[in-house]
């Protein structure tokens, strides 16, 4: 029987991904932004199935990031292994910046990070070649003859045992194209009689793609590849259902054999990208001294041979219900930033949230500001993996006041469409709200479905930045049991939501709602959609908490 390796090969939003190989075992990372752990890690024995095996930052490791667009904290992690010991290096736009922690097993514990503060720009990455080590980054270090910069890669020797740069960063490349977006992601690697340099170039979304160089010196100047892009689908126009290709790391099988991992974005009527940044994979050939992606297609495929030198080796799926029946959380569950206030437990199989003060579309907040551990977010979710899919909840909640809880569709910069118990007429809303339904009386016990999108010029790492948040109440009716069933159909952007007391009698809240008003082309394709459950007190102090019996994820 041909197996075969089908892609994404990790669904859903675990973008940038990084890959190392010890022995027969291969472990990949990828970023997290603001979800709670962060750095997911991930065991695959046949490159084809993976499991999370832990994550390398929890508060455990000193690990902190916001609650704030969804879409800043971490990014872009590499995973390298040298001589008995794990080394991820990283960014924290939430902290200090770049760092780097250590483990002897890829499943923890890590570190406390190594803050790195004489290694400057973003994409930080680093290369063991024998007793050596390099740090590899981006930043504006091509000079011109006119004194002006632009962007490119630099490298320098480090210190791996001491965490400090042993030498003055040197450039070793720009980019593929002149003057290319955003040349970043740089990996090394010695293959052969060569060190070949691979980045990521033309931004991390349409125009993604991978370009490589190679120099007979670890520190020289690096040439371009002929064939550069080696890897991208911006030729092939906005309606290619895979789009976004980019920001590879490479790997060899024990057999000799290479492959690429990278990250791309399945596209939902040939624009909207729901599902962030996934992990891909194809096949390498070196030929002439060069790499060829995915050979004679020279584009991601949906699914490859396996390769056979390779044990197939399958895990257990994620359940589609989870109820609660474990004090500890399965690894695909995640928090929106550092849960510092105590608001979850655990307990007689049901999950209880309590009632924070942080509402759950509160304006947005510039990149760099002040580190905040105090202010939670009420909220557990997982991942939408597949374009089409159910999702639903059991919750036992009367609020009082200003207090909501429900079931939440979360997407990057305050977009989000939620099903929230409330009360009507109680500052649980924006004042400026709009109404797209009637509404109920004042203080009427209430089920309503809320849309939150947001207006801004400016992404929130940029100089300037400001955003409005905007609201509008699709659906409310009455509602006072204390027991509520939720259920989500998604079937692409068409959205439909039910409600009940059980499972087997639903009613209609909503139908056809349109999917893309939360994941519009300039949210973009950096974080994926997170399907939720949360509680607040909207900005009031409250005892009070909902309690949820089970939530399912179903994939179409």
């Amino acid at each position: 029987m041909q197996h075969l390796i089908k892609n994404p090969i990790i669904p859903g939003f675990y973008p940038d991904p990084s890959i190392c190989r010890v022995g027969s075992d291969f472990y990949l990372v990828c970023s997290s932004f603001e979800a709670y752990p962060g750095i997911p890690v991930f065991h695959s024995k046949d490159l084809a199935n993976w499991e999370q095996i832990g994550y390398a930052m929890t508060k455990e490791n000193g690990f902190h990031v916001d609650a704030n667009t969804y879409a800043g904290g971490v990014m872009a992690p590499t995973i390298r292994w040298h001589r008995g010991t794990f080394y991820i290096i990283n960014c924290n736009f939430a902290d200090r910046g770049n760092f780097i922690i250590t483990a002897k097993d890829p499943a923890g514990p890590w570190s406390a990070p190594h803050w790195l503060d004489d290694v400057p720009g973003i994409d930080a990455s680093f290369f063991f070649d024998g007793d050596k080590c390099f740090v590899m980054g981006t930043g504006d270090v091509v000079k011109h003859p006119d004194g002006s910069f632009e962007r490119g890669i630099w490298a320098a020797e480090y210190d791996i045992e001491n965490f400090r740069l042993l030498g003055e960063p040197t450039t070793i490349w720009d980019s593929a194209l002149r003057n290319a977006a955003s040349p970043e992601a740089p990996h090394l690697y010695k293959i052969g009689g060569y060190y070949y340099l691979m980045i990521a170039e033309g931004g991390t979304e349409h125009y993604h793609a991978v370009t490589v160089a190679r120099s007979k010196s670890v520190l020289g100047w690096y040439e371009g590849n002929p064939a550069n892009p080696v890897m991208t689908h911006r030729h092939f126009g906005f309606d290619c259902p895979i789009a976004n290709v980019g920001h590879a790391d490479f790997v060899d099988t024990p057999e000799g054999n290479w492959y690429a991992v990278m990250l791309a974005s399945r596209t939902i009527e040939g624009i909207y990208k729901n599902l962030g940044r996934e992990t891909y994979i194809c096949p390498v050939l070196w030929e002439r001294d060069w790499p060829v992606f995915s050979p004679r297609t020279g584009r991601i495929e949906w699914e490859y041979p396996a390769d056979g030198s390779l044990p197939w080796t399958e895990y257990e799926p994620e359940p589609p219900r989870d109820g609660f029946d474990s004090q500890e959380l399965p690894l695909y569950w995640s928090f929106w930033g550092t849960p510092y206030d105590d608001f979850w437990r655990i307990e007689n199989s049901r999950l209880y949230l309590k009632c924070l003060p942080h509402g759950i579309a509160e304006d947005l907040k510039p990149f760099g500001g002040p580190k905040q551990t105090g202010d939670s977010i009420s909220l557990l979710g997982r991942r939408q993996r597949q374009i089409n899919f159910d999702a639903a909840l059991s919750m036992e909640f009367t609020p009082e006041g200003a207090e909501a809880a429900g079931f939440i569709v979360l997407q990057a910069s305050n977009h989000q469409l939620r099903v929230e118990r409330a009360v009507a007429g109680e500052p649980s809303l924006r004042t400026d709200s709009v109404w797209e339904c009637p509404r109920q009386p004042a203080g009427t016990q209430v089920l309503r479905l809320v849309l939150s999108t947001c207006d801004f010029d400016l992404m929130p790492f940029m100089p300037g930045f400001t955003s409005k948040t905007n609201t509008t109440v699709l659906a409310e009716v009455p509602w006072d049991s204390h027991t509520t069933i939720i259920r989500l159909q998604a079937v692409g952007e068409h959205y439909t939501f039910t409600y009940g007391a059980d499972e087997s009698h639903l009613l209609p809240l909503a139908e056809d709602v349109d999917g893309k008003r939360i994941n519009p082309e300039k949210v973009g394709g950096m974080v994926g959609t997170m399907l939720a459950m949360f509680a607040t007190g909207n900005r009031t102090e409250s005892e009070n908490e909902a309690a949820f019996d089970w939530f399912e994820y179903w994939e179409k």
